[in-house]
């Protein structure tokens, strides 16, 4: 077997890894990409794209439910759950399928199996336990992503205790659902499943939902889904799983040691994830492992010469975009670009699809406050702009926040309808440095849900107009 040499080896397909290859190839480097399963990675065929199609359907379900608030009327509304599942499947496959056709476009050599670190600039590319390629690279890119957490005696069966995996191809719709853990992942499918009228019981250890996100924000989002049914148990664990071939007794107990029992059709773990560092030949190398993710400095370097790792593996936010954007930094670097700037976190969007939608950049006023800053804070309601009332849209909350003395933007905060799609606004102001007085000269069209943004700026300089 001949050993075939590239300039960058990237192992993983995911979000980072293949847009790395391709920012790589771009700059006339030799590249190959090593992949065992998907292209496109766990975002791309069973996170991200996948669950926003399903979401999508209870979207479309939910308004047609509610038709008669617009004037319509829905008769004989039904569901086909594998219709559903199918549709989601097959965006999966698209894009999965575009993904191979830009790495060929851009002359990436793609192998298909498992790449493990030799050391010294070599790996193997290795299928069904046999070594089928022996590379060399003058740099090796690690980007092998992260797997679903498994709690001891809280295991997934696949079948009435499930994964996201699980969770994302329902044979058909259980009566009822318990959902442990309320980060993003949990909170999405929480939200698909209670729209499809599952009753939905979501537990959370920590003492509120969303926890990641600004208190006022995640207080708002959970009275939201209150209303639409959903129930919550926060500052509890479960401390047992009790299956039957029909339904499943979840064991949960509060902070104040106080136990109750649930028993519902099925479970969904949501508790967090791991990176997948292990069979990757780490071992063989001088790479630091913090807290189970890889070390890496502010331009992806390990501790390993010419080793590099993004993305999931090497810890939070684990955020598709953030591995993407780390793919084009570690990249560029390594083509020796003198415009390479390292990622900074806060700038970082981050995004959940539930209904109402909620999304964020930087820190959030608690975080400002305990760092010393003297905040202004503004806020504006959905209820206040001509928008979100047409569209039916009242219930959400921008609420943003500057450092008093510089005018920076510390943080925004979205609750409500399209969030995902206007916090792009803020990311772009915050990444710029934009002040208080930029975002206020701005002009916002109307009626846009936009609106609001500017509303929120003004409010925390007490010149809101319209509320």
């Amino acid at each position: 077997m001949s050993e075939k040499s590239f300039d960058v080896v990237v192992i993983g397909g995911g979000p980072g890894g293949y847009v790395a290859a391709i920012r790589a190839a771009q700059l006339k480097m030799k590249v190959a990409l090593v992949e065992a399963n998907h292209l496109g990675g766990i975002c791309l065929n069973w996170g991200c794209i996948p669950t926003k199609a399903l979401l999508r359907s209870a979207e479309i379900y939910h308004y047609a439910k509610h038709a008669d608030q617009f004037g319509l009327k829905v008769s004989g509304l039904e569901f086909d759950t594998q219709k559903i599942v199918e549709r989601s499947r097959g965006v999966a496959k698209q894009l999965s399928g575009g993904i191979g056709h830009l790495l060929k476009k851009n002359k990436v050599t793609v192998f298909d199996g498992f790449g493990k670190l030799k050391g010294k600039g070599k790996l193997s590319v290795e299928k069904d336990g046999k070594v089928i390629e022996e590379l060399s690279a003058k740099h090796i890119i690690i980007a092998t992503g992260a797997r679903a957490r498994i709690l001891p005696g809280l295991e997934p069966d696949g079948e009435m205790v499930v994964t996201y995996k699980e969770a994302m191809v329902p044979k058909t719709m259980p009566k009822s659902m318990v959902v442990v853990g309320s980060g993003a992942i949990g909170i999405e499918f929480a939200s698909f499943y209670n729209t499809l009228g599952v009753d939905v019981t979501v537990i959370e250890v920590m003492d509120r939902i969303l926890p990641v996100e600004d208190e006022e924000i995640s207080n708002h989002a959970k009275k939201q889904f209150e209303k639409q049914g959903m129930k919550f148990i926060t500052g509890a664990t479960v401390k047992g799983l009790d299956k039957s071939k029909t339904n499943v007794k979840v064991k949960v107990e509060g902070k104040d040691k106080k136990a109750q029992e649930l028993t519902v059709d099925r479970v969904i773990m949501a508790v967090g994830i791991v990176a997948n560092t292990e069979n990757i030949g780490l071992e063989n190398t001088k790479v630091k492992l913090d807290r189970g993710h890889i070390v890496t400095d502010g331009y992806l370097a390990t501790d390993e010469p010419n080793v590099y790792a993004i993305g999931d593996v090497t810890g939070a936010p684990w955020l598709a975009h953030k591995a993407s954007h780390e793919g084009v930094i570690c990249v560029e670097k390594i083509a020796g670009q003198n415009d390479v700037h390292p990622m900074i976190k806060t700038n970082i969007p981050g995004c959940t699809y539930c209904h109402p939608q909620i999304a964020s950049v930087g820190i959030t006023e608690a975080v400002a406050k305990e760092q010393g800053y003297k905040v202004k804070v503004g806020r504006f309601p959905f209820m206040g702009n001509g928008k979100a009332i047409a569209l039916g849209e009242p219930e959400g909350l921008v609420k943003t926040i500057f450092d008093e003395k510089t005018g920076e933007l510390l943080g925004a905060h979205m609750v409500g309808a399209e969030v995902t799609e206007l916090i792009q606004g803020y990311v772009i102001g915050k990444t710029m440095e934009a002040t208080e007085a930029d975002f206020m000269h701005t002009i916002f069209p109307h009626p846009t849900l936009s609106e609001m943004m500017h509303e929120s700026v003004l409010d925390a300089y007490g010149k809101v107009i319209h509320f």
